[in-house]
């Protein structure tokens, strides 16, 4: 029994910290990531910005809902901007066309949730879309259709709002915060992405 609990253990340790593994993180960690994004003060702006490669960023006082994802995901050492450039540049046509581009643009491509959906669906875990809220946990990924061509992508907090259901971090207009929004939309994609809920 102990040798089977090292094992697991080391199991754990090697996908937490070895380069080859940085994917694979405890699901509460993106969550947490994302809650730390919540002191800071960001001004909803939807410019766009001619930033570095890799790990580019807008002004770190602007932002909008994609870039809530980014940020949590680069406290983790994932850089979502260089893994959803490689994958279109790989795989462009598998991509929505809704921008009338010709080729990829790193600069803005991972900031908009159509290619975000598209990424997640393709290298992430692709979860059910319910009315439960105990099937949204910390960690996952959820976008949203706001109507009139409005889409939306937040991060399930590990903050409980009501009874089973969670906050989502998320940027909707009002800067990096907790909201009780789970369900004040129509769900259109539910996401886990470099990480396990196995703890």
């Amino acid at each position: 029994m102990r040798r089977l609990t090292f094992t697991i253990f080391v199991a754990w340790l090697v996908a937490v910290t070895c380069p080859g593994h940085a994917q694979r993180l405890p699901f509460s960690e993106l969550a947490r990531s994302a809650a730390e994004l919540t002191h800071d003060h960001v001004i909803y702006d939807p410019s766009y910005f001619r930033i570095s490669y890799p790990n580019g960023d807008v002004p770190a006082d602007r932002g909008v809902c994609t870039d809530v994802v980014i940020r949590a995901y680069r406290k983790l050492n994932i850089d979502l901007q260089k893994e959803v450039h490689e994958d279109m540049r790989a795989n462009f046509r598998l991509y929505p066309a809704n921008w009338g581009l010709t080729s990829c643009d790193r600069n803005i491509d991972h900031r908009r949730v159509p290619n975000l959906i598209t990424f997640f669906s393709r290298k992430g875990e692709v979860l059910a879309i319910s009315s439960r809220a105990e099937d949204y946990v910390p960690g996952d990924i959820v976008t949203w259709d706001l109507g009139r061509g409005q889409t939306h992508i937040g991060i399930v907090s590990e903050k409980k709002a009501a009874g089973d259901r969670y906050f989502i971090v998320h940027n909707i207009g009002n800067g990096q915060e907790f909201s009780d929004c789970l369900f004040a939309y129509k769900i259109t994609g539910h996401f886990r992405y470099g990480y396990t809920t196995q703890q």
